[in-house]
């Protein structure tokens, strides 16, 4: 990282200077990584009151743009918007001008993160995560509206994706198999009797933050909000077709939890924006000039015109309310053999500062010490749900999404 984590440190206190008018005293600071491409500089810092904070500075103006967005929308999230949600947000402390760039610091929140292809099936992570979208599906819309964030009515998603398609089909290298697929699916009108919710314009299951309460995976925190907007549900379930395992119980669970009418179509309409991001990656390639971008993309999408040419059109099969509601029956009140997802993913570990106390390590050593390093928390920009396209072929914001469909269609 080209700041270290003592100067990241040193904007921490700045920001808590101005915001307080007191000088807090910084115990300990390390690097947050995650392979985020280099797209942030970003720290933990450990205050001398046990708190611990992040900060983050983006590296480029794309990543400007997408911590701007990230600021705007937790700003929306009010006290009383907070307090509707099961979980916790990040909250914005302040920022200040760190060279030519912004630094900004936001408040920690601990717990370990699981990957979509390895959430189990049954009780646990896989419906912790879908009551947990579920409950920012049923916020107001007027909270987005009044920040003046991006809302989008039935008709403006679906005439995107048919928009989308048109742009992938223009490159000349869409396989006629995935045109026929999507533009059928595009056609059918009850595929998009879609009721808008507040959404996070596709979210990850990494984003969340998870702790175990009596032996039982409880979401506690949502990390990215940078796509907080109005649109369709289904697209924060997209990351179902990478957990083939889990992705039925997860579709029973959110719409057990769902406070609106019955969507059948929802896990038809996941299912095709998760196919449609190669599509978005192809016209990323084609529009940037890059060959190895736009390879990348063909035969990414070649794998998955084989893959499904067997399977039903999209939109062939439904999950109603009433099958999710008989469906809970199935699924045991407890897990039969506890399952331990902690191990299985880049933990968010709050473990590995727990050391970092006044009498430890001073942030003057911090960078020299050694300290045990900590997952990033991820930017929203960084994954899942941005449709932003990336800024370059090896700082691929858009990587997480994409390695996860590649492990869907067996291509990783």
């Amino acid at each position: 990282m080209a700041r270290s984590p003592l100067t990241l440190a040193a904007a921490a206190t700045a920001v808590l200077s101005q915001a307080t008018g007191v000088r807090t005293s910084i115990t300990g600071a390390a690097p947050l990584t995650e392979g985020a491409g280099g797209r942030f500089d970003s720290a933990v810092v450990h205050l001398d009151d046990g708190s611990r904070l992040v900060v983050r500075v983006p590296e480029g103006d794309e990543a400007e743009a997408d911590a701007v967005r990230e600021t705007t929308a937790l700003a929306a999230l009010t006290a009383g918007v907070r307090a509707m949600l099961p979980f916790r947000a990040p909250e914005h402390l302040g920022q200040t001008r760190l060279g030519p760039r912004t630094a900004r610091v936001q408040t920690f929140l601990p717990g370990y993160r699981v990957d979509a292809s390895q959430i189990p099936a049954g009780r646990g992570v896989a419906t912790a995560v879908a009551e947990a979208i579920a409950a920012i599906h049923d916020l107001p819309s007027s909270i987005v509206q009044r920040a003046g964030l991006p809302a989008r009515t039935a008709a403006q998603v679906r005439s995107d994706t048919e928009r989308l398609l048109d742009r992938a089909e223009a490159t000349g290298r869409l396989p006629f198999g995935l045109l026929r697929r999507w533009s059928r699916a595009v056609a059918l009108d009850a595929l998009w009797h879609v009721e808008p919710t507040v959404t996070l314009g596709g979210v990850d299951p990494s984003a969340f933050t998870i702790t175990d309460v009596d032996g039982v995976p409880t979401v506690a925190g949502l990390l990215s909000w940078g796509g907080l907007s109005v649109g369709d549900p289904a697209e924060d379930l997209r990351w179902i077709a990478s957990a083939p395992e889990a992705a039925s119980d997860v579709v029973i669970a959110y719409s057990a939890a769902a406070g609106r009418s019955p969507d059948t179509m929802l896990a038809e309409r996941a299912r095709l924006h998760a196919e449609l991001e190669f599509a978005k990656w192809l016209v990323h390639g084609h529009d940037s000039a890059s060959e190895t971008v736009t390879a990348d993309a063909v035969a990414l999408l070649e794998s998955l015109d084989e893959s499904v040419r067997d399977e039903a059109p999209i939109g062939s099969g439904t999950v109603s309310i009433d099958d999710a509601i008989a469906a809970l029956g199935r699924l045991p009140a407890g897990a039969a053999e506890p399952v331990d997802t902690s191990m299985h993913t880049d933990a968010y570990d709050p473990g590995l500062l727990d050391g970092l106390t006044e009498d430890d390590t001073p942030p003057e050593q911090a960078a020299s010490s050694g300290i045990d390093q900590e997952t990033e928390p991820i930017e929203f920009s960084d994954w899942p749900g941005t449709d932003e396209a990336p800024a370059a072929e090896d700082s691929d914001p858009d990587d997480a999404a994409k390695n996860a469909l590649r492990r869907w269609t067996g291509t990783a």
